[in-house]
């Protein structure tokens, strides 16, 4: 576990494939979903030392579902704290998705020599219109109007 610097959190990580591997992070999507197995299976285990970590209120974090303090920056410092603890250089490849993707680009774009590649999908940039689209049953709606149905 990873308590952050301003003392708020209690973040949950694993570390697993090959210590001497490239150093690959795995970002997941939110708010408070969390890693699992299958996140690590994105990653060869013989090239990968794999890194997965629950994000502030996510997961296996603590405390659960924690909003106060659980801004970008905070997250981007997390990431950092995180790679400063692990002893790592830089991380050699980050793969983030949704919510994941949107840290990924804030992370790399703060530290730009630390962040060797980056793996991108599912992308998601937090606006208005973004949101509305996900709540929406003029958006997502549209092609899942079950769950649209009052």
């Amino acid at each position: 576990r990873l308590e952050t610097k301003d003392g708020s959190c209690s973040l949950y990580y694993e570390v697993s494939g090959n210590p001497k591997g490239k150093v690959a992070l795995f970002l997941h999507g939110g708010p408070g979903d969390g890693c699992s197995p299958k996140h690590r299976r994105l990653f060869d285990p013989e090239a990968f030392c794999i890194v997965i970590f629950d994000q502030r209120g996510a997961g296996q974090s603590s405390p659960p579902g924690f909003n106060q303090h659980n801004k970008t920056e905070n997250l981007v410092q997390d990431i950092e704290q995180l790679r400063e603890d692990l002893g790592f250089e830089a991380w050699d490849l980050i793969v983030g998705g949704s919510w994941g993707s949107t840290l990924a680009l804030a992370y790399a774009t703060k530290f730009p020599e630390l962040v060797k590649a980056l793996v991108l999908y599912s992308i998601f940039i937090p606006s208005q219109e973004s949101i509305d689209f996900v709540y929406s049953p003029q958006g997502a709606g549209l092609f899942f109007p079950e769950a649209y149905e009052p």
